[in-house]
């Protein structure tokens, strides 16, 4: 997260709302381990990373929905058994748990 701290600042200046993934918990392999995070602004920009790519773009538009009013904050999986992880390249064997939620100043 502290990789992040530079970024979210600079976006928090510019008046950019900001969504923040935390991986929260892996159930076998995964490919970071919890406490990954990754900030996606509404404009799309991003930071971070919570599975070194492989689910990243899945990840990004499940920030920019809960930006958008489209869901609410809340945990998201993605693990291998599952199609869509599957397709968005999460090969690894696992599950990852990611809490994603808006920032509130």
């Amino acid at each position: 997260m502290k990789d992040l701290l530079d970024d979210i600042e600079r976006w928090r200046t510019a008046g950019e709302r900001i969504a923040v993934a935390r991986v929260v918990d892996i159930e076998g392999s995964g490919p970071r381990d919890p406490g990954a995070a990754m900030a996606v602004t509404a404009s799309g920009e991003v930071a971070g990373s919570v599975s070194g790519g492989c689910v990243e773009g899945a990840v990004v538009s499940e920030a920019l929905a809960i930006l958008n009013g489209e869901r609410s904050a809340g945990i998201v999986t993605f693990g291998y058994s599952d199609d869509e992880a599957f397709a968005v390249g999460l090969t690894c064997g696992g599950t990852i748990h990611l809490y994603i939620e808006e920032l509130d100043w």
